[in-house]
């Protein structure tokens, strides 16, 4: 019969922090590998120049030789160490993993500790933090496991209108990565402004024209009969103010380079608009839009009749065109992206994947999976995981040069 024998400890969590240098890692490195032991997880980050490096590795039958090793490496590196013993290997983090995007502009660290004080009254923990932007926004991503993703986007979604942030909560599976066809309303969301009231601007009838979009885009009106009646007011303007009212359209900030960074990528885009096909085909061409949708102003003798022509593209319409640009670009319904900010948009939103609102009205915010409310289209890019930083680099591989601050 075996001796009983007090259990030793089968790990050690070792941690390094000090100033970063080359070769750091190397260094710790080559010590473990005189012991033999088994790497189980790493962590290693790096804020501002300092170094941060936790490692999670098989404990031998005697730690004490390789706790020594380990004080001199820290020694020489004049640098802080920890080692703690473990109990257990390395088991896998609890199901229920999100991804929790936060923005802000600024980000104050209060906001920061309610949010992580609803995560952690879930019982789920943050396993990892990751910056995503520091400018124009601050954008921070938070790897949480141990909660239903619903159940915390609800609990967040409150917690940030209370701290007057954006928070985007996704469930941590391969899907966020399939994302594939980017679907964008037009007025008020890739562009500046509502074309409508621009053109009704021309035809001396611009403040009755704007409450009446209101109102619509609040929900409180039919789009179709709404778009009818503002149309209407039209009637008789000269065509050529179509060309002028293009030529004052301001996108929304980032909007080229969302557009570009996810090309890059293979997203394919598309623009499904209650405005109007003469504006945003050309918007389209020019920015490498692959489908386009968008209602028909008729004209006739050169002036505008006050009328649309065929299906006006409504609420039920927009959600339509997306499905059917997905099956165009041979992507599943769920691998899609939409953002608007409309009442018109609100069945569109809830048919994609990810459905966004952008800078939108509070009904479309509550539904939506996600709320930006900061002036850049681009924030969209890290709910995707991609950073500014690889955002700069790309664009300075083709040429382009993205101003950054000395923060």
């Amino acid at each position: 019969m075996l001796e009983e024998t007090s259990e030793l400890p089968r790990t050690l969590l070792i941690t390094l922090t000090g100033k970063d240098r080359p070769g750091v890692t190397s260094l710790v490195f080559d010590t473990l590998a005189t012991f033999g032991v088994e790497v189980l997880d790493i962590e290693q980050i790096v804020l501002r120049r300092r170094l941060i490096l936790g490692l999670l590795v098989s404990s031998p039958r005697d730690p004490n030789p390789l706790r020594q090793a380990m004080e001199r490496v820290a020694g020489d590196l004049n640098m802080t160490l920890d080692v703690d013993k473990g109990a257990g290997d390395n088991r896998p983090r609890p199901e229920g993993r999100s991804h929790v995007t936060v923005l802000g502009t600024p980000l104050k660290s209060q906001a920061m500790a309610a949010i992580a004080g609803r995560i952690a009254d879930t019982g789920a923990n943050i396993d990892r933090i990751e910056r995503m932007a520091r400018y124009p926004i601050t954008a921070i991503d938070l790897h949480v496991s141990g909660v239903d993703p619903e159940r915390l986007r609800d609990i967040l979604a409150r917690e940030a209108a209370a701290q007057n942030v954006d928070i985007a909560v996704q469930a941590a599976n391969l899907l966020r990565r399939g994302m594939r066809l980017i679907v964008m309303d037009v007025d008020s969301t890739l562009i500046q402004g509502e074309v409508i009231e621009m053109l009704a601007a021309y035809a001396g009838c611009e403040a009755e024209v704007a409450g009446i979009t209101e109102r619509a885009m609040r929900g409180e009106l039919d789009f179709a009969a709404s778009l009818r009646e503002r149309v209407a007011l039209l009637v008789g303007l000269d065509a050529g103010a179509i060309d002028q009212v293009y030529d004052d359209l301001v996108l929304s900030p980032g909007a080229r380079t969302t557009v570009r960074v996810l090309k890059r990528l293979g997203y394919r885009f598309a623009l499904v608009s209650g405005g109007f096909s003469q504006l945003t085909d050309r918007l389209a061409a020019d920015l490498g839009i692959d489908f386009s949708v968008a209602n028909e102003l008729e004209i006739v003798d050169g002036r505008l009749t006050g009328r649309v022509v065929g299906e006006i593209v409504d609420r039920a319409g927009k959600a339509s065109a997306l499905r059917r640009f997905a099956a165009e670009a041979g992507v599943s319904v769920s691998s899609t992206i939409a953002i608007g900010d409309g009442a018109n948009d609100l069945d569109m939103l809830n048919a994609s994947g990810l459905g966004i609102a952008f800078n939108a009205k509070p009904v479309v915010q509550e539904a939506a999976h996600a709320a930006v409310n900061v002036p850049y289209m681009d924030a969209v890019l890290y709910l995707l995981g991609i950073s500014r930083e690889e955002i700069v680099a790309a664009d300075a591989e083709a040429g382009i040069t993205t101003p950054e601050p000395s923060l």
